[in-house]
């Protein structure tokens, strides 16, 4: 990469992302080109590149952009997924809760409706 003042060294340039990759046998023996200034690669791109290279370089920076946002994606499913299921089981206990409590109430209802309606005949029982 370029050492000028002001430029990134985190951001790779074109020479890095297009270099084919040598084969595996020569890969560790084989040095990295010298990188050329980003101008002059973006000039001599424009001047001699067909369209399959520029088909290329389009598909090849995809893939490396895509592979970098995979974790942020796969991060921000997650915690979408986390949320959305969170909703969807609040929402569920609270129906299920209110269902309970309505049916308890019911219950009790009528076990004291039951009770007393005994309790009434057992004192009537008596007084006769």
């Amino acid at each position: 990469m370029s050492e000028q003042a002001g430029f990134d060294t985190s951001i790779p340039v074109l020479t890095e992302i297009v270099a084919e990759p040598a084969p595996p046998a020569q890969a560790e023996a084989a040095a990295p080109p010298a990188p050329l200034e980003a101008e002059q690669l973006e000039r001599r791109a424009v001047e001699r590149w067909t369209g399959e290279e520029w088909s290329v370089l389009e598909r090849r920076v995809t893939e490396r952009i895509l592979q970098q946002l995979q974790g942020r994606i796969d991060f921000v499913i997650e915690q979408r997924l986390r949320e959305g299921i969170q909703e969807a089981v609040n929402g569920a206990l609270e129906g299920f809760t209110a269902e309970i409590r309505g049916g308890l109430q019911q219950a009790i209802g009528q076990v004291v409706t039951q009770a007393v309606a005994q309790e009434i005949a057992h004192l009537q029982a008596l007084g006769k």
